[in-house]
């Protein structure tokens, strides 16, 4: 096994930059010292500790065009967009602080004579945080923010892809004076983590991430009673009705199925839509698919970058490939697309018709550029083949009809439910999911939930 990672950039196939895996001693040095100052931290008080916090996003927020371009040349997302994250990321990372005081304050029971009865919230202790390249701020924020204002101390293993986001976070939070050990990240391989989720110093695990790793997650959890935050894959559904804005549901479906290269795991890639206007609905989503601008994404131009890495393209191609062989037409002209070449990590994107639930592209998760758009009769076609999905993390329908849309969200089996919208996430909002899209809640009040444990004070007072 390598004794160091290799970031490769999608932009051009050139070694970006190397890390050292962290050696068996520096891990066992990072728990010791996880453990010991959590055990400080969490006697700081609440206002305390999301001052500091407050603290950190902002220095990590001032260093944005560094770290907005650092994603780019990572990941491959374009240039034009990356910013954004770093606005997301203080976006939840303020509103879970501003969430902290009601969602950690005492439950208190009614009065009895003699007794003063109240439930706590305690901090758990060590949580590990496991997160992904796709969006490598946002989903790494929804753990470590609440986690470190609830008096966790919280150890970060970002992706192999995105090492540097782990490094610039250390820098920030480390220089707005959290304590030493209270937040602290390393660099380690598929075996380390393993070992990371059985110390006896880890209470929690929060792993974004596909299902395979979230299965690697629990065997190696097993025997160990901690909590774990799974959030895996997915592979989304929208419908749209015929009293939808026809404009406006294209707009947004298309930009949900093609946004980071189609690389989220609640983006679009099934899309159903009442036959009454399917016809004027995959037209004018191919035609604005045809505007998007395929290249390096340094380009302030660029549109839609590279997905993450060659063999991530190909895996794509085959996807597309396989459902053209069973009968599946592609509404994009490729050619339009010159980057896109074999070998490379840029796929162009593609809108699939002639489709249906036997293809790969309809039942698994496709994470890049396709979407698979399928003409239905009606609400209750639609809401069987929404749910005709082993994963179940959003849904969405397109509509004018306010009541409709809550009598179909309310059938969907998914953990958000979004009308007129898709690929969203709003920090005040549980983010869920059911079936293999895994379990756990982060993000809104409940997010500190998981990262805190119950305690029952009951005192007879006389």
């Amino acid at each position: 096994m390598p004794s160091e990672l290799t970031v490769i950039s999608p932009i051009d196939g050139t070694a970006l930059l190397h890390r050292s895996y962290a050696s068996d001693a520096q891990i066992m040095a990072t728990l010791t010292r996880a453990r010991k100052a959590q055990r400080a931290w969490k006697y700081e008080s609440l206002d305390t500790r999301c001052a500091l916090l407050r603290k950190a996003v902002r220095d990590f927020v001032a260093h944005g065009p560094e770290i907005a371009e650092a994603i780019t040349r990572q990941m491959g997302r374009p240039l034009r967009y990356t910013p954004g994250e770093v606005r997301g990321f203080e976006e939840r990372a303020m509103y879970m602080l501003d969430a902290a005081a009601q969602a950690l304050s005492p439950l208190k029971l009614p009065v009895r004579q003699g007794l003063t009865r109240f439930i706590a919230r305690e901090p758990v202790g060590v949580v590990l945080t496991v997160a992904p390249w796709n969006y490598p701020l946002l989903t790494a924020v929804n753990s470590i923010v609440p986690a470190l204002a609830a008096g966790n101390a919280v150890i970060l293993k970002h992706s192999d892809q995105t090492p540097l986001c782990a490094e610039q976070m250390y820098r920030a939070f480390h220089e707005a004076g959290l304590p030493e050990g209270v937040f602290q990240f390393v660099h380690a391989n598929h075996g380390t983590v393993a070992r990371l989720v059985q110390a006896p110093e880890i209470d929690y695990v929060s792993f974004t991430g596909s299902v395979p790793g979230g299965e690697a997650i629990e065997a190696a959890a097993v025997g160990r009673f901690i909590g774990r935050g799974l959030e895996l894959g997915g592979n989304d559904a929208a419908y749209v009705r015929a009293d939808a804005d026809l404009t406006q549901a294209v707009e947004t479906i298309v930009d949900g199925a093609f946004f980071n290269a189609g690389q989220s795991c609640c983006g679009i890639q099934r899309v159903y839509v009442d036959h009454a206007i399917y016809d004027d609905f995959v037209d004018a989503a191919a035609a604005l698919t045809h505007e998007y601008v395929l290249g390096d994404p340094m380009d302030p131009d660029t549109t839609l970058g590279p997905v993450v890495r060659n063999s991530a393209a190909q895996e794509i191609r085959g996807v597309i490939d396989a459902a053209l062989r069973q009968g599946a037409s592609n509404l994009i002209d490729g050619r339009r697309f010159a980057a896109a070449q074999e070998g490379t990590a840029y796929v162009a994107p593609a809108l699939l018709v002639d489709v249906n639930h036997d293809m790969a592209v309809m039942n698994d998760e496709c994470f890049g550029p396709v979407a698979g758009i399928m003409p239905v009769r009606g609400d209750a076609q639609a809401i069987t083949l929404m749910n005709d999905s082993a994963y179940g993390l959003t849904g969405a329908v397109f509509t004018a009809d306010a009541d409709a849309a809550m009598r179909i969200g309310r059938e969907l089996e998914v953990g958000t439910f979004f009308m007129n919208r898709c690929d969203y996430l709003d920090p005040a909002l549980a983010w869920s999911g059911v079936k293999n899209t895994g379990h756990g809640v982060s993000l809104s009040a409940l997010g500190y939930h998981a990262l805190t444990q119950t305690k029952s004070f009951h005192l007879r007072t006389s």
